[in-house]
């Protein structure tokens, strides 16, 4: 009895997923390895600024990452900027150009997902075999392997 009940316990421990969640600071590396699913998220720094341009200590709370796969041995940057936005500065013009404010902010999480057969050597898609994060940023970043 004891035997089977080992045996299921490994049976189920084989099958859970592994979860691996680290947080790197500036200069810091992190791996996934096989993930399904790998999760990047920016701490969540308060944006203060004293100077009268906007320039912050956290870099307006912006991570910086730089990430390798080993599945075809390219180096891809990654920025995640959740203060910054890219809305279109059409205020001044008055409504000449007839262009409509448009943009949105940037995202503080992202989430990469398993394509197998990712065709693109050069894009962030396949994220087979290891995949290894440093973070070339200020602010401390979130890699969560699923």
């Amino acid at each position: 009895m004891k035997r089977i009940a080992l045996t299921t316990l490994l049976f189920f421990a084989y099958l859970t997923p592994n979860v691996f969640a680290a947080q790197i600071s500036h200069g810091q590396s992190t791996s996934c390895t096989d993930a399904n699913a790998i999760v990047i998220e920016v701490a969540k720094i308060p944006n203060k600024s004293g100077d009268k341009f906007g320039y912050t200590s956290n870099d307006r709370g912006s991570a910086n990452l730089s990430v390798w796969k080993s599945e075809n041995f390219t180096t891809v940057p990654l920025s995640l900027a959740p203060s910054d936005d890219n809305y279109t500065n059409v205020d001044s013009d008055h409504g000449l150009t007839h262009i409509g404010k448009r943009g949105n902010m940037g995202r503080s999480k992202v989430v990469l997902t398993r394509q197998p057969k990712f065709s693109r050597g050069d894009s962030i898609g396949d994220i087979s075999g290891e995949v290894r994060f440093t973070n070339t940023g200020t602010n401390p970043v979130t890699i969560t392997c699923q």
